[in-house]
């Protein structure tokens, strides 16, 4: 979600993705084999160990250390597409993408082969949800560690608040149903969308906010309008999509998402997710205005966020953080770099790794994982820093 000038980025991304997508694993050492799966330290499945955390020694700022996770783990990654029909939403239809571990077709040399029969030898393996749009940046990486990925076609980033503000959300939530119920042929028993987490970046990192517990606040919302306080003032900078278009005809944009969301004793409205979700990992994303303190304090599961600390939303994404009411959270500053470092292999690559630690550690069990993502070993890094960073 971001003002025209993000948007022509990223409708830029949209266009180099496939390339992006190859990079990716062209770069990657050819996976070792799947090993076995069983020691996990809790009921969700894990894949073969990773060795322990060791120092790593950090290089200059601009030329990022490889991190351990940003290589592709063992399992090849095959795709599933089907539409499916929200009734309870008037007929909306929705082109949901399944990505899961896959048996290579021979003499396939892709990343990605269509309708591949799966690899059930880890199965069942969580679920990530998200749009298409970042599961195309991101969904060969978690595959390959042991996820599956439920993701929505056409939603994309839009330039100021509206209507999409709760149809994407509801379209990612639509999804996890959809494939928790109704998987695609032959992929019965290897999704377990019992152990699920959203991720999003721009636009849909706000989805995953969205997912993780926050609760809209329409008084917070509508009393920034027309004049925001200082606090919503701060953090307007030239990516936000704040705008009072929703404030000014509240009454048809309330009524566009439904009295099951809307309908509550405190004011808030209800939260936009689903109690499979066990952990979400929003990136350079946005929601302060909408959510506020209120809001966002009832987040109720696990938060890691990422972003850029020259992004312009940097601001925003840290006074979220502040006043997320999560029992877990955790907040990874990349150094020198902008809104538009998932452009770049190396940044996404690393973003990847993040993203395998802690879904590894949340829906899979991985204890071992925790530390890829703990203070003490990020601070090896002269680009990464644990937390806010201060400061213009």
């Amino acid at each position: 979600m971001t003002a025209p000038r993000a948007q022509s980025h990223l409708q830029h991304l949209l266009k180099i993705l496939p390339a992006l997508i190859v990079v990716l694993g062209a770069c990657a050492p050819k996976p070792p084999a799947p090993q076995d799966s069983s020691t996990a330290t809790s009921p969700a499945p894990s894949v073969s160990p990773s060795p322990s955390p060791e120092p790593v020694t950090p290089g200059p700022t601009r030329t990022p250390v490889p991190l351990p996770l940003s290589e592709l783990g063992p399992y090849f990654t095959g795709r599933r597409t089907f539409t499916a029909v929200d009734a309870a939403r008037g007929g909306r239809e929705v082109k949901i993408d399944v990505w899961y571990p896959a048996l290579r077709p021979e003499g396939f040399s892709g990343t990605v082969a269509e309708d591949a029969p799966p690899d059930p030898s880890g199965a069942p393996y969580p679920l990530i949800i998200s749009s298409s749009v970042v599961a195309r940046i991101f969904a060969v990486h978690l595959i390959s560690y042991g996820f599956t990925w439920a993701s929505v076609r056409d939603i994309n980033t839009y330039p100021q608040m509206q209507e999409q503000m709760y149809s994407q959300p509801l379209d990612i939530l639509f999804a996890l149903d959809q494939v928790a119920s109704s998987p695609p042929p032959g992929l019965k028993g290897i999704v377990d969308a019992e152990h699920a987490g959203a991720t999003g970046y721009s636009f849909d990192g706000y989805n995953t906010l969205a997912m993780s517990g926050a609760r809209i606040d329409p008084a917070y919302y509508q009393a920034q309008c027309p004049t925001p306080d200082p606090i919503t003032q701060s953090i307007l900078l030239s990516l936000s999509a704040y705008n009072c278009g929703p404030a000014d005809r509240w009454e048809d944009f309330q009524a566009g998402v439904g009295e099951r969301i809307t309908d509550s004793d405190d004011g808030l409205w209800q939260p936009m997710t689903d109690p499979r979700i066990r952990a979400v990992m929003p990136m350079a994303g946005e929601g302060w205005w909408l959510f506020g303190e209120k809001g966002l304090a009832a987040v109720d599961r696990p938060v890691l966020m990422l972003a850029a600390r020259d992004d312009t939303l940097y601001p925003e994404n840290a006074l979220i953080f502040e006043h997320l009411g999560a029992p877990e959270k955790t907040f990874i500053t990349f150094l020198g770099e902008d809104h538009m470092m998932v452009m770049e292999t190396p940044m996404a690559r690393r973003m990847g790794h993040f993203a395998v630690a802690f879904f590894g550690y949340h829906l899979q069990g991985r204890q071992d994982l925790q530390a890829y993502f703990s203070p003490e070993w990020v601070s090896q890094f002269e680009d990464l820093v644990w937390g806010p960073v201060g400061g213009s």
